[in-house]
């Protein structure tokens, strides 16, 4: 039986994500991820440490910005875009959460680059209203 309800879900994690990707609060980061946390990213090393770690890598340039959030039960889908990550292009990314005693258990990600008006066939943004800068 969940412990949290969707909307406390949905808000634990667009706080968590300012508390780690922009805010890079490490400790107060640690009640949102549970120590047994399971990474499915293929480009994340395994485990709360593996994102924390990497998090600790990237450039302090780096920022989460939500679109949209979705939650079910224990679960959380978000449309998101990190930037200043120092690669070229912003990425895109679908994350899913899965939450169990309050806290993320489980993560699974889709990233994409984020293309400009150039590169967009369809002829819209990938992210919000308007093609990056």
């Amino acid at each position: 039986m969940p412990t949290t309800t969707p909307e406390e879900n949905r808000r634990l994690v667009l706080e968590a994500f300012d508390t780690l990707f922009n805010k890079r609060d490490y400790d107060a980061a640690l009640r949102f991820w549970s120590e047994r946390y399971i990474q499915h990213s293929a480009h994340i090393p395994p485990g709360r440490d593996g994102l924390f770690n990497l998090v600790r890598a990237l450039p302090a340039t780096l920022r989460y910005e939500n679109h949209l959030i979705l939650a079910e039960g224990d679960y959380v889908i978000t449309h998101g875009r990190f930037s200043g990550h120092g690669r070229p292009a912003a990425w895109i990314a679908a994350d899913i959460l899965r939450f169990e005693n309050g806290k993320f258990a489980e993560h699974w990600d889709v990233l994409q680059d984020e293309a400009t008006r150039a590169e967009s066939v369809s002829g819209l943004p990938m992210f919000g209203d308007s093609f990056p800068a």
